[in-house]
């Protein structure tokens, strides 16, 4: 029952606005049932959940257990009908957001998850990698509702600076790589699109670990390991060849993604050999990208 008479609904003493209140890091398991790329993805994902509306200047407090009661109830619900995608959720519970709050123009969700994918090792040994789900809902009242799927992968670098530095030094040539210093790679990537899109994390996460130059493996015996290496060393990259090479990947494997598709990528190298890390980044949509692409 609302009542005009809350603290929440007296009149704010500074008459500023806010644009975002709400909660943050709720934790609920979401059921999710969908066709993915690498065959079906059906269980429970353990989420952290933050969930804002803005906050009118005239408008003391916001309704914070309306988020939770939301979030609540949609959850609920996938209980006997499961969610197709954590990124469908999101704009789901944006939707809702503003039904509870009357006062609200602007709803957000952001869902962060673990997960786990089957993967190989180079010499084939069957392993179980950890990747991180990102979803987002964003609405503004009156308007559709927009949603973001991103996935952020852990993978490694070899520089190729350091590798012709190396090179030169100790005058090899030929085919067999050099040492370089090597870097763990956080790679973001992230796409917000309409509800009626669809892009699925496998692929993404598959299209991220191309961009390194070796994916790493949680389960590595010696030859694995020395393959790994190997790999690293015959493909360095930079940390802004990453990007770059993930928005290359995005225009050859999702062709069929609306020019209004926004694109966000960051790459940030953990340096061995420095006390600081490299990042490079890109925001644009699949139309600047394609057009950067000459297509």
């Amino acid at each position: 029952m609302t009542l005009k008479c809350d603290v929440q609904y007296r009149r704010g003493d500074t008459g500023f606005k806010l644009t975002r209140v709400g909660v943050k890091n709720v934790h609920k398991p979401i059921l999710v049932k969908r066709e993915g790329a690498n065959g079906a993805l059906n269980g429970t994902l353990n989420c952290k959940v933050d969930i804002s509306v803005d906050l009118p200047a005239e408008q003391k407090g916001s309704h914070l257990s309306r988020n939770v009661e939301v979030l609540t109830a949609v959850l609920v619900e996938s209980i006997s009908k499961p969610v197709s995608g954590l990124e469908n959720v999101a704009a789901d519970i944006c939707r809702k957001l503003l039904e509870h709050h009357e006062y609200a123009i602007t709803a957000e969700v952001d869902i962060c998850a673990e997960y786990f994918k089957p993967s190989r090792t180079p010499f084939g040994r069957e392993t179980l990698e950890s990747y991180t789900l990102l979803a987002k809902g964003r609405v503004f009242r009156g308007e559709k509702v927009r949603k973001t799927i991103g996935v952020e992968v852990i993978g490694m670098t070899a520089c190729p600076c350091a590798q012709q530095t190396v090179t030169e030094m100790l005058s090899c040539g030929g085919e067999t790589p050099v040492m370089s210093h090597n870097q763990r790679n956080v790679c973001r990537t992230m796409l917000t699109m309409d509800e009626d899109v669809d892009v699925e994390a496998d692929e993404l996460i598959d299209l991220v670990e191309g961009a390194f130059s070796s994916p790493t493996y949680e389960l590595l015996k010696r030859d694995d390991e020395g393959q790994v290496v190997i790999n690293a060393h015959s493909s360095p990259r930079f940390v802004e060849d990453v990007a770059r090479n993930v928005l290359k990947s995005l225009v050859a494997e999702c062709k069929n993604l609306p020019d209004d598709v926004e694109v966000y990528v960051s790459s940030e190298s953990e340096e061995s050999i420095h006390k600081h890390n490299a990042f490079a980044e890109r925001t644009a949509t699949m139309g600047d990208v394609r057009r950067e692409a000459g297509l």
